[in-house]
């Protein structure tokens, strides 16, 4: 019997969200139909260049009015104006995201957040006080150890974005890594074998490596656009030396089975390769039609809008 307290304890998220990168901004909105998610309305633009230079560390808003103008317009071109209540995908540089792991079982509640503050100010190298954090608890390890999903970006660099939110009259109420919003596409899949999301952006990209609906693996690495597949391919040795030391160990090895590719500048195909080729895999690529996302009035790029629409897209969760 379902609990009919549930709406009262889970918060509802927002069917609308926007995504932002260095280059561009993206909005979407999205309905229910049957079995399906329809794209209702969605739109993007280009950015000014240097109006945006995502950065953990640094500041990313070279102009918060003229970010507010950029998005006012955008909202206004796609007819989302009076929508007050967003979901955000924040630029992947300007975040960070890493899965950590505890060492030893916490004597009390009280240690385990200690600890967990400890592990997260040492993995973002900044003081919990100057930091936004999501955490998520995951499925413990093979070896029993309670492992946590965590997010972070810095309040200052948050602030800039905010700023403009708030200058739109926008409530932000979920703000996440743009790699979270893509990662819903496979994680509402939870099937029992891996999944593998690449999300490029100009500052290098992030691979996410799931698992029956969860992350096992992440890594976000830095570098040169050319320098992607090479990167990607190092990624995946490290995956099949984490294989073969299952398959030492008596396990049957798990070949990725979905292979979804967001954002610019690796083309879904090459990843394919070095995954077919690594791993001696034959991963599906993952469009929209294989998550059930409709575009019945746009046809839009599912790359522009992955983001923004995986987290509006939490709002049937």
């Amino acid at each position: 019997m379902a609990n009919p307290l549930a709406r009262l304890i889970k918060p509802r998220w927002p069917s609308a969200a926007v995504g932002l990168t260095g280059e561009g901004a993206a909005v979407v909105s999205l309905d229910r139909r049957r079995d399906a998610l329809v794209v209702r309305r969605a739109g993007y633009v280009q950015l000014p260049d240097g109006l945006l230079r995502p950065s953990f560390e640094e500041a990313n808003v070279a102009d918060v009015n003229e970010l507010t103008d950029v998005l006012g317009d955008l909202v206004r071109s796609t007819g989302l104006m009076k929508r007050r209540r967003w979901s955000v995908a924040l630029p992947e540089a300007a975040t960070r995201t890493a899965i950590i792991t505890m060492e030893s079982q916490p004597g009390s509640r009280a240690e385990l957040e200690e600890m967990l503050r400890w592990k997260t100010e040492r993995t973002f190298g900044h003081a919990l006080d100057e930091l936004r954090v999501a955490r998520e608890s995951l499925r413990a390890d093979a070896q029993g150890r309670a492992r946590y999903l965590t997010t972070a970006v810095r309040l200052s660099v948050l602030a800039e974005y905010e700023a403009a939110f708030v200058a739109l009259g926008w409530q932000a109420g979920l703000i996440l890594p743009r790699h979270m919003g893509e990662a819903w596409w496979l994680m509402r899949e939870r099937t029992s074998a891996p999944s593998l999301l690449v999300s490029t952006h100009a500052e290098g990209f992030t691979a996410v490596l799931l698992r029956g609906g969860q992350p096992l693996l992440v890594r976000s690495i830095v570098c040169d656009p050319e320098d992607r597949a090479d990167e990607l391919y190092r990624f995946l040795l490290f995956y099949r030396d984490r294989m073969a030391a299952q398959t030492d160990a008596g396990l049957a090895p798990e070949q990725i089975e979905q292979l979804l590719v967001a954002g610019h500048g690796l083309e879904p195909q090459t990843a394919h390769t070095l995954v077919a080729e690594t791993l001696n895999a034959n991963p599906r690529l993952v469009s929209a039609a294989d998550v059930h996302l409709e575009f019945p009035a746009h046809n839009f790029d599912f790359n522009l809008i992955a983001a923004p629409a995986g987290l509006a897209a939490l709002a049937w969760a």
